[in-house]
């Protein structure tokens, strides 16, 4: 069972990116999609999340406008498109998956390795 992230990068305000969460070894649809953010000194955050099946979506208010979360169920992917990005939006993004099923009242959740985002001029 993995989680895969890959399309971090290094590039200037108001670029764009599209990193991607490929998961392997179990069924994405079964899964709430969510991608956190982590800077230095600083606690992890929510940045976006999408049902099993891409019918709902939330974002923090910072990336509102700017960030789309998307799925692709046949290709098991998540995918956060990246727009109008800003210094501060600099940070390791990981990935995670929450079943949709619980057992004996908690869900199973799995999380990526990262990747490493820089906005920097």
């Amino acid at each position: 069972v993995q989680l895969v992230e890959s399309g971090g990068g290094l590039l200037q305000p108001g670029g764009s990116l599209r990193p991607s969460c490929a998961a392997f070894g179990f069924t994405s649809r079964m899964f709430d999609m969510s991608c956190y953010r982590q800077a230095p000194g600083k606690e992890r955050e929510l940045v976006a999340s999408i049902g099993s099946n891409g019918g709902t979506t939330n974002y923090v208010d910072s990336v509102k406008g700017r960030f789309t979360i998307s799925r692709d169920n046949a290709m098991n992917t998540v995918y956060l498109q990246m727009n109008n990005l800003l210094p501060e939006d600099t940070a390791v993004y990981y990935c995670q998956a929450k079943s949709i099923w619980t057992v004996l009242g908690s869900r199973t959740t799995y999380w990526g390795q990262g990747t490493q985002v820089t906005v920097s001029s």
